[in-house]
């Protein structure tokens, strides 16, 4: 603009040389057009201190050649040259080294114009002389203005810094009161589960007491001792009775379970996962399942409890898988021992949990099943029962491909 302004300086001082300066005027602020747009693409990245420099000395040329082609050293234009240092002092964002080197190219840009005049004689070397010396303070003066702006950029570019450090220490504050409000809202519901569940204890617990004085005996009649099939039935109804009769248990204790606290006996992890594999046996029909277990599976625990867990891990993945609509629909137990521990993991290649749903699946009464199929709190359950062992119920997923839930288990050993 500075460039293109100086027109009106043409037409007043030497107005017959106006075409020529205004053409020359144009041609130089297209040129520097193009330097401003290239820095704006990939060069700027590897040359852009030359095609600043070359931005800022392109002017001081264009005016040192109006000096040669006027008056020389008498030419006006000399304070065009310190316009344009004082310009580029004050207002461009260049340093203090690049500011230096500008005032040391306009001084000598002058000088050379001066000398190569065809009318420069002694006379007016003095006047060559006090311009040059003028041009050096304004020089001086640019350049100690480049030092101040590169400083106050400097602790600009560090408070902005200071800042982004501080909003990413504040962004992880408000992560972990999020986090501990999001803790505090599930003990809230686990608190308001665990009154439920007291109640519910009371009034479940004496049909399933009755049901299971049925069962026993039913079980000791010598019809069902000579049938088999009828004994393993009704010995299968019992357990599920006593699986009722742990969930409701575990309700119970759910918003005040302690890890670790209730190590239980010693029983054997291969045979709670027959049981559980046995009374999904509807749910998994069409559904291979595979069983990789170590040759020693003796853990400490609850038993029903733990078969409990099994039945609902075993039970979401057959609805996931049957949901999926797979061609071979899979489920993958595996069980492997690492030091004092017994690493579970239930995997499927059903529909996989999407990653919104995915951080609250042990949340009570959160499910994606339809009204009326689920409460949602078989995870929040399992949760519990496994937590109430000393280990943790662990969930990953890629949606649409796979879901894999883990969980550990004190080995019978462990405390040996």
């Amino acid at each position: 603009m500075l460039v293109l302004g100086g027109v009106a300086l043409d037409q007043s001082f030497y107005p017959e040389l106006a075409q020529t300066f205004g053409l020359v005027r144009l041609f130089t602020s297209a040129i520097l057009g193009l330097l401003l747009g290239a820095l704006f693409t990939s060069l700027a990245g590897t040359y852009v201190r030359g095609i600043t420099l070359l931005w800022l000395t392109l002017p001081q040329i264009m005016i040192a050649w109006m000096v040669y082609y006027t008056q020389g050293s008498a030419s006006p234009y000399v304070f065009g040259l310190s316009l344009a240092l004082y310009a580029a002092g004050i207002i461009m964002p260049i340093g203090f080294l690049q500011g230096i080197a500008l005032g040391v190219f306009t001084c000598l840009a002058y000088i050379v114009a001066c000398i190569a005049h065809p009318q420069q004689t002694l006379d007016n070397t003095s006047v060559m002389a006090g311009n040059s010396l003028f041009l050096l303070f304004s020089a001086t003066i640019s350049a100690g203005c480049t030092w101040f702006n590169e400083k106050a950029r400097l602790q600009l570019f560090q408070l902005q810094h200071e800042v982004s450090e501080k909003n990413a220490a504040l962004q992880s504050t408000n992560q972990a009161l999020a986090d501990i409000k999001g803790h505090m809202m599930q003990q809230e519901k686990m608190a308001a589960l665990g009154t439920l569940a007291a109640g519910l204890l009371h009034e479940v617990n004496n049909p399933v007491n009755y049901s299971l004085m049925a069962l026993n005996m039913s079980l000791m009649d010598a019809a069902v001792v000579n049938s088999p099939d009828l004994k393993e039935s009704l010995g299968d109804a019992k357990e599920g009775m006593q699986r009722v009769q742990s969930i409701v248990s575990d309700l119970k204790t759910f918003a005040y379970q302690k890890p670790g606290d209730d190590p239980g006996r010693i029983f054997l992890f291969e045979k709670a996962l027959q049981s559980a594999l046995r009374l999904t046996g509807f749910e998994l029909k069409g559904i291979a399942v595979s069983v990789e277990l170590p040759m020693d599976t003796h853990v400490r625990g609850d038993e029903p409890a733990l078969i409990g867990v099994l039945i609902n891990l075993l039970g979401n993945a057959a609805l996931a898988l049957h949901k999926a609509a797979r061609k071979a629909p899979r489920i993958e137990v595996r069980a492997v021992r690492t030091d004092s521990r017994l690493e579970v993991t239930v995997r499927d290649n059903g529909t996989g949990i999407l990653p919104e749903h995915l951080a609250r699946v042990f949340e009570p009464f959160f499910t994606t099943r339809d009204v009326g199929k689920g409460l949602g709190l078989g995870l929040s359950v399992s949760y519990a029962i496994v937590q109430r062992h000393g280990g943790a119920l662990r969930v990953s997923s890629e949606p649409g491909v796979w879901t894999e839930f883990a969980f550990d288990l004190g080995l019978a050993t462990e405390n040996a």
